[in-house]
């Protein structure tokens, strides 16, 4: 009921931690995967898929989605050589003193207004372009449409996480992934009469274990106090959210639309 055989999907921020999890999880279920990445790994990513899953299931478009002329011609070529759409995964996100990431910038009594902009277009406006170009490319597909929203936009960051820490979650990252939520029920309601659906996908503690990314967790006492906080006592392993992304992207959840769906350890339930 998972399968994904024979369709395509659109993924963006293909070259993150989620993103390479995400590729490789929608590969293994059958589709064809168009990885959307801003940098030269984008290809490398490509080239190293291509080789476990053959080149015809894989490709790769290079672009920055901040660059909104740019990003908007290469879903046009995606829509060009690929007429039918059948997933759209939203995941791009950006993560860096740009938004606030990891900085005293920051922090809500310091963000500037260009962190501000910049983190509310990186997690709004992005997915609403994506979804814009690639709604008449799903309709006769019947697509889904998940957007990669956060635990965050249900629930304000514990301050004392990061006292004494470089890492900080700033206030934009919550408000945007909460609008996210908002553009997910709104494009659910306005496009469910031509059969896309549109759902959420709110992934609690999964923290980057690639040591070497700006967002990578600061050190091993603050794995130790995330996990605390979760029903199941434990950070969440980022294979853990497969079956919630193929549930969601596949006929499984054929019946379900403008729903957020949370996969947090039960983080948000106390």
């Amino acid at each position: 009921m998972f399968s994904l055989q024979g369709r395509t999907a659109v993924l963006t921020g293909s070259t993150g931690f989620f993103g390479r999890a995400f590729a490789n999880t929608l590969l293994r279920a059958g589709a064809k995967v168009l990885l959307f990445g801003r940098s030269d790994s984008t290809r490398a990513m490509r080239e190293s898929l291509a080789a476990a899953y053959g080149p015809e299931r894989v490709a790769e478009y290079v672009v920055d989605c901040a660059d909104e002329p740019a990003f908007r011609a290469s879903l046009g070529r995606a829509v060009a050589s690929h007429p039918r759409i059948d997933v759209l995964v939203n995941n791009a996100f950006e993560f860096s003193r740009a938004t606030g990431f990891n900085d005293p910038s920051g922090r809500l009594d310091a963000i500037s207004k260009e962190q501000w902009m910049r983190g509310l277009e990186s997690g709004i406006v992005w997915q609403a372009s994506a979804i814009q170009a690639l709604a008449p490319a799903m309709r006769a597909a019947g697509g889904s449409i998940i957007n990669i929203s956060s635990m965050y936009a249900i629930v304000a960051p514990d301050p004392k996480l990061y006292e004494g820490k470089q890492a900080l979650n700033p206030p934009v990252y919550g408000a945007a992934k909460a609008g996210l939520l908002a553009l997910t029920r709104y494009v659910a309601s306005f496009y469910g009469a031509s059969g896309i659906r549109c759902n959420a996908l709110l992934p609690g503690p999964f923290p980057n274990t690639d040591t070497s990314a700006f967002n990578a967790p600061p050190d091993e006492e603050f794995l130790s106090v995330l996990a605390s906080r979760t029903v199941l006592g434990r950070v969440g392993r980022v294979e853990e959210l497969e079956g919630p992304l193929l549930f969601l992207a596949s006929d499984a959840s054929r019946y379900v639309t403008g729903h957020g769906l949370v996969v947090d350890g039960g983080w948000t339930i106390r």
